[in-house]
C-alpha cells in the first residue's frame, strides 16, 4: 500500500465551517464531547444481556437443547451490543475524556474474544483513514471469494455473492476469535505498526491469553457443566458467533458498501483527489435517523457520518450532530448520503453486492 495523501485544499472551506458549528454546539449547550450517565447504563446492560445467560448456561442447570440455543442466541446478542456501544466509543477515546476508564472499556473487546490493540489498528487507523479505498481499507479487503469494490480483482464466483454473502457475515466473528487476530498482527508488523521493542510479542502473548479465557467460559465450561452432548453446545456457541457476527456486519457494511457510497481510486502517486473530510461524506451514508430505539441497540451507527467525521465524539451526540451536519452540507451542495429505514439500507446494500458480482 502506498502512502496516500488527501487533498488539503479543495472544499476545505466546508470543513473548517463544520467543525467551528459543532465545537460550537458543545460550547453553547455546556456539554463534552465524551459519553455520560446513559454511557454508564448501556454499558452495565449490555455486558449483563452478553454474561447473564452464560452465566446462566455454566450452573449446569440447563438440560434442554432449546433452552441452551435460546440463552446463548440471547448473549450473541448481547455481545454485538457490547461491540457495537460500549467496546466501539472506548477505543475510539470517546467513552470518558479519562484515557485509563477508556483503555480498560475498551478490553471488553477482548472479553468477546477478539482483541483491542489488533481491532484499533484495522478500525480507527485503516478503515477511518481509507474509507472505501482498495486495498487500505481493511474492511474491504476481503478474501477472494468475496468483492466489496469496484477496483478489486472479479472472479466468476462474485456473481452469487448478494445470496452467500450471509453464512460469511455469520461466520465473520468465529473467524475473528480463531484466526483474524493472529493473521492481522501478522500483517500490521509487516507494515509497520507494533514495531516497538517487544511490542509484537507482548500483543501476541496478550491475544493468545484472552482467547484462553473468553473459550475457558464460554466453550470449555459449558462442555463441563451443561448435561447434554458436546456437540449441540458447540453448536449453540456457533449460534451465538453467528447471531453476532450477523448483527455487527450488516450494520458496519450497510454504511459503506451501496450503490450511491463512493470507492474513491488514488493517483499513481497515492493522491487523493479531496480532502479527507469530503471523502467520509462520499464514502458513508446513514440510515434509519428516526428510529430512537435502534439507535440506542446499535451504538449510534446508524449516524455512520457522524461518527466517520468525528470519531473522537461519543455516539450518545450523533443524532444532534446530525442536523449540523446535513445542514452544512446542503449550503455547500454536498451530498449527504442517508436510507429511511434499516430495511431499505440492507436492500441497497444487497443491490451492490449483485452489481459488484457482475461488473
Amino acid at each position: 500500500m502506498k502512502n496516500l495523501k488527501f487533498s488539503k485544499d479543495k472544499n476545505g472551506e466546508f470543513s473548517k465551517v463544520l467543525r467551528e458549528r459543532v465545537n460550537k454546539y458543545f460550547k453553547m449547550n455546556s456539554k463534552n464531547i465524551y459519553g455520560n450517565k446513559k454511557m454508564i447504563f448501556k454499558t452495565v446492560f449490555m455486558l449483563c444481556a452478553f454474561f447473564f445467560p452464560l452465566i446462566v448456561i455454566n450452573t449446569g442447570a440447563v438440560n434442554s437443547m432449546l433452552l441452551l440455543f435460546i440463552l446463548y442466541i440471547c448473549s450473541g446478542l448481547g455481545m454485538a451490543g457490547v461491540g457495537m456501544g460500549v467496546m466501539h466509543d472506548a477505543i475510539h477515546g470517546s467513552y470518558s475524556k479519562n484515557k485509563t476508564l477508556n483503555k480498560y472499556i475498551g478490553y471488553t473487546m477482548n472479553l468477546i474474544g477478539a482483541n483491542a490493540r489488533v481491532w484499533k489498528v484495522q478500525h480507527n487507523v485503516l478503515h477511518h483513514s481509507y474509507t472505501n479505498i482498495d486495498q487500505a481499507d481493511d474492511d474491504i479487503n476481503a478474501p477472494f471469494f468475496l468483492r466489496f469494490s469496484p477496483h478489486a480483482k472479479r472472479y466468476w464466483i462474485h456473481r452469487f455473492q448478494f445470496l452467500y454473502i450471509w453464512v460469511f457475515y455469520g461466520l465473520s466473528t468465529i473467524s475473528w476469535i480463531t484466526m483474524k487476530d493472529f493473521v492481522r498482527v501478522c500483517r500490521y508488523k509487516k507494515m509497520g505498526f507494533f514495531s516497538k521493542k517487544k511490542e509484537f510479542s507482548k500483543t501476541l502473548r496478550s491475544i493468545i491469553a484472552w482467547k484462553v479465557f473468553y473459550y475457558s467460559y464460554a466453550l470449555v465450561l459449558p462442555l463441563v457443566m451443561v448435561p447434554l452432548p458436546a456437540w449441540i453446545i458447540i453448536l449453540a456457541f456457533l449460534s451465538m458467533h453467528f447471531v453476532t457476527g450477523i448483527c455487527i456486519s450488516i450494520v458496519f457494511q450497510t454504511a459503506h458498501i451501496m450503490p450511491d457510497t463512493t470507492f474513491i481510486k488514488p493517483d499513481s502517486k497515492g493522491e487523493i483527489e479531496q480532502n479527507w473530510t469530503i471523502h467520509q461524506m462520499a464514502t458513508t451514508s446513514n440510515y434509519s435517523p428516526n428510529s430512537r430505539i435502534f439507535s440506542w441497540l446499535i451504538g449510534g451507527l446508524n449516524f455512520q457520518i457522524e461518527h466517520h467525521l468525528f470519531p473522537n465524539i461519543s455516539h450518545i451526540h450523533y443524532r444532534k450532530l446530525s442536523g449540523i451536519v446535513s445542514k452544512t452540507a446542503s449550503e455547500f451542495k454536498i451530498p449527504y448520503l442517508v436510507k429511511d429505514s434499516f430495511f431499505i439500507a440492507i436492500r441497497d446494500h444487497i443491490k451492490m453486492l449483485y452489481q459488484l458480482g457482475k461488473a
